[in-house]
């Protein structure tokens, strides 16, 4: 279980060492969230100390099959978990929190985070059964954590979820920024704001390194503020007189909260389907996150007892994305609720890469279940992340010596380090990362340095990093062509086969119809065992490796497919 005594950020202050040193020597490692979107983990390291800025995880690509989600590989810090001090999570996604269960186990050390980011992640350790003791510390914009050869101070940033803070850790050299997931939106407020006087107050001492989000790099201009999207959400209300389906991210707090601000504005009960949705809202809720009325709400069971016109339905899938409930009530196949006729469906996102077919096909499935689609148009959606304007309005008030792009594919990374290049930062000191490198700095130079191991590790059910690239290769064959078993029993004594072959096929060819391609197969497992069984020495694997080869030709010139090719030899003795 954790510790649940949470140590405010003054104390701890207080009671910490600030034996300030001369900072010799600097690294900056990322782990992930570079060249991908999502697996955020940074690792700074000052002289002996060494900090880790955030540890998300990534669901998985289409390819990776049975896969649950994919963390970053941690061997480096274990290898160096003396060094480790404290873990920063800039705020509560998966993206930035989701790695947290998976690697407690394996290192030992405070996690700094905001109120509703420490939550989160005590909520996931529980659900998980993690049973080390952890200490928390949560911290606010007044925060000032001192270690041996630096100390850290954050500033509010605006997300998509509230308490989202930006790391600056401050060396003999200047600050080294880590801003975290950020937008800019001047009409969001309160827990929402992106706190700019913070920010120059930081800047004003000077930034030696600012460590950015570049996930909206490409997109031009300025995001559409929230405050437009509210009205928008409302007037559609207002418009509608049929039942209600918001399709959203479950951890996209604001556009939850205008949907909940837009039904009571209409009359509208609210209820949840989505067991992420569900925990994620409890949590924020009982903090004071959500201001809503406590008769909003009912129970997805109870939506059927009400006119169409009097709810809303905020739907999302069993991970948290917008897409996999949705699809499963557009078919029919829910088992709690479907849509139906004049059923009136928003979607407010904007697909990624590997979610547009899925998206695009689920907007097929919905018009032919007769329902209305107000799709993800400029008006309805705002994207949680820094546009390229935004991203140098930052730049611009930070004026780094280094940057460093991350937290995005590469082409991403790209736009955002020619952002920088225009914005004044000199072009050779602009690192495009991978995962693994490592940017050292000597007091004189900034170097990039061998790499680091930085591979995925996969997460399939309890297993961590159980599963590697020969596992999945087998699955993604299996998926394609099927595989092909065939079981020969021998007598080694006497030299002759004493059963079968027996071939069973799945997912490859339909036996009776392919009768013909059978027997030849049949017909060449007998030749080869045959001849292993006529030499001197019988070689187990080689008798096999000879049956694959022929029989995987076989199957190629005859179908163009690759099964995997499984043969079992047994043996009586006589």
């Amino acid at each position: 279980m954790t510790n649940n005594k949470e140590q405010e950020s003054q104390n701890h202050a207080k009671q910490s060492k600030n034996r300030q040193k001369h900072n010799q020597n600097i690294k900056i490692i990322p782990l992930g969230g570079v060249g991908e979107i999502a697996k955020n983990m940074y690792i700074v390291e000052v002289d002996d100390e060494m900090f880790m800025f955030d540890a998300g995880l990534m669901f998985p690509e289409d390819e990776m099959l049975g896969i649950d989600a994919v963390i970053p590989d941690i061997s480096y810090v274990i290898q160096n978990k003396h060094k480790l001090k404290g873990i920063f999570l800039s705020h509560g996604h998966d993206d930035s929190i989701g790695a947290i269960p998976y690697i407690m186990d394996k290192v030992n050390a405070p996690i700094y985070a905001s109120k509703l980011t420490l939550a989160l992640v005590k909520d996931a350790l529980i659900e998980h059964k993690v049973e080390r003791k952890v200490k928390f510390f949560t911290i606010n914009e007044d925060s000032v954590m001192k270690f041996d050869h630096v100390h850290m101070t954050f500033f509010n940033t605006t997300h998509s979820i509230p308490d989202a803070y930006g790391v600056a850790l401050h060396t003999q050299y200047g600050a080294i920024v880590y801003t975290g997931e950020f937008k800019m939106d001047q009409t969001m407020q309160g827990k929402y704001s992106m706190n700019i006087i913070k920010m120059s107050e930081v800047a004003s001492n000077g930034v030696f390194a600012l460590i950015s989000d570049s996930t909206s790099a490409e997109k031009q201009g300025f995001n559409t503020p929230e405050s437009e999207i509210g009205s928008h959400i409302l007037d559609e209300f207002s418009k509608s007189k049929a039942r209600i389906i918001v399709s959203c991210y479950a951890s996209n707090f604001i556009r939850i909260q205008q949907v909940l601000d837009a039904a009571a504005s209409t009359n509208r009960k609210v209820s949840f389907l989505g067991k992420s949705l569900e925990s994620s809202f409890s949590i924020a809720r009982k903090l004071g996150y959500f201001n809503i009325a406590d008769d909003l709400l009912i129970p997805i069971h109870k939506v059927e007892d009400y006119p169409d016109n009097e709810v809303v339905v905020i739907a999302t899938g069993s991970e948290g994305e917008p897409i996999e409930n949705l699809q499963r009530m557009a078919k029919g196949q829910h088992n709690i609720l479907n849509l139906k006729p004049k059923d009136n469906v928003f979607i407010t996102t904007t697909p990624s890469s590997n979610m547009e077919v899925v998206l695009y096909q689920t907007m097929n499935d919905i018009v032919k279940a007769g329902a209305n689609i107000i799709s993800n148009a400029a008006k309805v959606h705002a994207s949680s992340h820094g546009t390229s304007e935004e991203l140098r309005f930052v730049i611009n008030l930070m004026k780094p010596k280094y940057f460093i792009p991350v937290q995005g594919e590469f082409k991403m990374q790209i736009a955002h380090a020619k952002i920088a290049s225009e914005t004044g930062v000199v072009p050779e000191n602009i690192y495009l990362l991978e995962k693994g490198d490592v940017l050292s700095y000597d007091s004189e130079q900034m170097t990039v340095l061998k790499k680091v191991e930085a591979s995925n590790v996969l997460i399939d059910g309890r297993g961590v990093g159980d599963v590697g690239n020969i596992v999945l290769r087998d699955r993604r064959i299996l998926s394609e062509d099927g595989i092909f078993i065939i079981v020969v029993t021998i007598d080694k004594n006497k030299k002759e086969i004493v059963a079968g072959p027996k071939i069973q096929s799945r997912g490859f060819v339909y036996v009776r119809k392919s009768e013909e391609l059978l027997q030849e197969a049949d017909e060449a497992v007998i030749e080869i065992v045959k001849d292993k069984l006529s030499e001197n020495r019988l070689d187990w694997s080689e008798m096999k490796s000879d049956i694959r080869d022929r029989l995987g030709k076989m199957m190629y010139d005859e179908t163009k497919r690759r099964p995997m090719i499984i043969p079992i030899i047994q043996e009586v003795k006589s």
